[in-house]
């Protein structure tokens, strides 16, 4: 009866926690919090300047005393006290209206995660306001969050690339049956960009641009017609900002060493899975979710490397959310595939 009211006093939440975005959903209205991952502290008074969008447009642009960090990196937690604050602000933003009894929240998060790094996502989310947490693992979300049969006795594929981790597990009767969680994902892919233009090019470039480049020219396959763009940033020799046009063609060429290590990882988790929902796959081919599955030709490009369908959905960075959001919405059909936190 407790447990019931409580329900109805309280607003409760589904959080994807990733490494790039924090998407936030709430029971009864949907998804209403979409925002980087990103904090800007005052480093003197420890005062938060801004979270989110707001803060993720001061990275690399700060005065010594203002620090704009990411603080999740690879999919896990790397600055407690900052994830706390921003978590913090998302659930308050969430909350239209202040309820008596602290939400209940499910978080995602990658299945290869350690105990350590699960204890730390529970306690920065029950610091944060949480009454209870739940965690589930990522690729089960997005599963589920794509309307997959998850509780049937046939087997599911989907490939999440995130921008820390790369999930990819084969699903049946609500549980994972193969697992492999790599720490590549889009935050690798921005780094061989800036890697390939340091190294090139004597430039330097920022984390945003690499990214505007991997958005705008990156490709996993040849394009029809490659394409050029200009890049602003700081020549390494003689300290003068420089601009200069690199093409589609370098930046996929840049981005071979992340795609091989998720093409690896993939063919892993093909190898471990048994015979019987093998042949489902087959027949069913790969669901691919989160923002990596956007770059342009990456469905081809796997279809090419395994011969097998590739699926990308029509909206592949809510998926997590929406499946978080669904398994809030029935604790009880999904109490296998959860963890739950002690009471507060």
């Amino acid at each position: 009866m407790l447990g019931r009211i409580s329900t109805y006093l309280s607003n409760d939440i589904a959080i994807d926690l990733g490494t790039a975005n924090t998407l936030i959903y709430l029971k009864g209205s949907g998804i209403v919090i979409n925002e980087p991952s990103v904090v800007a502290v005052d480093q003197k008074t420890k005062k938060v300047y801004a979270v989110g969008a707001d803060a993720k447009s001061m990275l690399g642009k700060t005065p010594d005393h203002i620090i704009a960090v990411r603080p999740m990196k690879d999919g896990v937690i790397a600055d407690f006290d900052i994830t706390e604050v921003m978590l913090r602000e998302f659930i308050k933003r969430s909350q239209k209206r202040r309820f008596f009894i602290r939400p209940r929240i499910v978080i995602s998060v990658p299945s290869g995660i350690t105990e350590v790094e699960r204890r730390a996502v529970v306690d920065s989310a029950q610091n944060a306001g949480a009454r209870e947490v739940y965690l589930v693992a990522e690729p089960i979300a997005a599963a589920i969050g794509v309307g997959l049969p998850v509780d049937k006795p046939s087997g599911n594929m989907v490939i999440d690339i995130g921008g820390g981790t790369t999930e990819i597990a084969v699903i049946a009767l609500n549980g994972i049956v193969t697992d492999i969680s790599i720490r590549v994902g889009g935050d690798e892919m921005d780094e061989v960009i800036i890697q390939h233009v340091k190294k090139t090019y004597n430039l330097l470039i920022g984390d945003q641009t690499a990214e505007h480049v991997k958005m705008v020219i990156g490709s996993a396959t040849k394009l029809n017609q490659e394409e050029e763009m200009e890049i602003k940033g700081r020549d390494l020799v003689s300290g003068i900002p420089k601009i200069l046009r690199i093409s589609s063609v370098e930046i996929r060429e840049a981005l071979t060493e992340p795609l091989s290590q998720i093409v690896a990882a993939l063919r892993t988790a093909l190898e471990q899975t048994p015979p019987e929902l093998a042949a489902d796959i087959v027949e069913r081919g790969i669901v691919m979710t989160g923002g990596g599955s956007m770059l342009k030709g990456m469905d081809n490009f796997l279809k090419e490397e395994t011969n097998l369908p590739i699926n990308v959905v029509e909206d592949p960075l809510t998926c997590v959310v929406l499946g978080s959001g669904k398994i809030l919405g029935s604790l009880h059909l999904y109490e296998r595939i959860i963890m739950r936190s002690s009471r507060l």
